[in-house]
């Protein structure tokens, strides 16, 4: 690197920065194979448990997902509200049994 006197930088410093830069050179190919390595795993990884691997269908498939989930959390809280419909029906059954026999 050249200091504030504008002296030209020699040719050792030039082979520091020239080596500095191959070897992020280096670090930076060997980060992207693993990135592309990663990539297509999860693209094989979501082809075979949802059917495809591109972004827009697989946002299609969550969406559907999310639908298909409050549809059957829609149906269980009905599912609950007849089953305590039901329990209140026999609570007040019983209790009208049990003051018809505590009045006999």
């Amino acid at each position: 690197m050249a200091d504030d006197n504008n002296v030209e930088p020699s040719i050792e410093e030039l082979q520091k920065r020239y080596k500095s830069l191959e070897t992020k050179k280096i670090t930076a190919e060997a980060n992207l194979r693993t990135s592309t390595q990663r990539l297509e795993d999860l693209k094989k990884q979501a082809r075979e448990k949802y059917g495809a691997d591109d972004l827009e269908s697989l946002r299609a498939k969550l969406e559907e997902m999310k639908q298909e989930n409050e549809r059957k959390r829609l149906a269980y809280e009905r599912h609950l509200a007849e089953i305590e419909a039901s329990l209140s029906d026999v609570e007040t059954d019983h209790a009208e049994i049990a003051k018809q026999e505590s009045q006999a």
